[in-house]
């Protein structure tokens, strides 16, 4: 991080929309859009100088952008690899092969849950229900599902992240 901390001015802007459309006195109904553009602008994870900025940005107290981005799993409280796999280990996509899925992964990238590869390319981020239970087993990576993965699957995502062929939307 640098030792000043602020959004581009084009990304200020943006917030700034994100928190009129809120009355006075209600900005805190904004926090979750501008944590997403915060943890894109500040390298992918929110770190406390980060949101202590967020929180005087929008006129609360940190504690309750600490809350908020704690509480939920697409927010990032430490540096994360390029590809963020996030792999549904929630009841259907167990019964379906999730574990198995997970393994691989693990095995594969020769890492554990929450860690991130040396290379910095990929964190393993093993999720709760991600929706797509129809489907299982899967994993979400970037704004886009993986559905009914199988090793092969599962190879052929890792193969076209190298290769930087994955849109992450």
């Amino acid at each position: 991080m640098s030792e000043t901390i602020a959004f581009k001015p084009e990304s200020l802007q943006q917030v700034h929309k994100i928190m009129a459309r809120y009355p006075e006195g209600r900005q805190k109904s904004a926090l979750l859009p501008v944590l997403h553009i915060a943890q894109k602008e500040f390298g992918g994870w929110l770190d406390v100088p980060v949101m202590d900025y967020v929180a005087e940005l929008l006129s609360i107290k940190p504690i309750e952008v600490y809350e908020v981005a704690t509480f939920y799993t697409m927010f990032n409280m430490k540096p994360v690899g390029k590809y963020v796999l996030e792999v549904c280990r929630t009841g259907p996509c167990m019964v379906c092969g999730s574990e198995k899925i997970l393994d691989h992964i693990r095995t594969k990238l020769n890492i554990k849950d929450g860690q991130t590869t040396e290379d910095g390319m990929f964190t393993l981020k093993p999720a709760e229900c991600l929706g797509a239970c129809g489907y299982a087993p899967m994993m979400q990576l970037g704004k886009f599902f993986h559905e009914n993965l199988t090793i092969e699957k599962v190879d052929e995502i890792l193969d076209l992240c190298r290769e930087g062929q994955v849109d992450l939307g």
